[in-house]
C-alpha cells in the first residue's frame, strides 16, 4: 500500500502546475478552473503529507485551500 501513495506526489505535482498556469490566464473561466485544480492539488497533498507525518505541509495546504476558496469566489460573478 505505502508504495502508491508514495506515487501520489507525481500527480499532485502536475495538478499544481497546470492549476498555476490557469491561474495567470485572462479568461474568469480558465482562473476559476485554475483555483478549483489549486483545490484538488491540495488535497493530494495533504493525503500525501498524512501518510508521510508531513505536518507543516499539511498546515501549509489547509491554509492555501482557504486561499484558493477565495480565489474561486472573487473570481465568480
Amino acid at each position: 500500500m505505502a508504495y502508491w501513495i508514495d506515487l501520489l506526489q507525481w500527480p499532485a505535482t502536475a495538478v499544481t502546475l497546470y492549476a498555476a498556469y490557469l491561474v495567470g490566464s485572462k479568461r474568469d473561466d480558465r482562473r476559476v478552473l485554475g483555483f478549483v485544480m489549486f483545490v484538488l492539488s491540495n488535497v493530494l497533498w495533504i493525503a500525501w503529507g498524512w501518510h508521510d507525518g508531513a505536518w507543516a505541509l499539511i498546515t501549509l495546504q489547509f491554509g492555501l485551500f482557504a486561499m484558493n476558496l477565495r480565489g474561486i469566489l472573487k473570481n465568480e460573478k
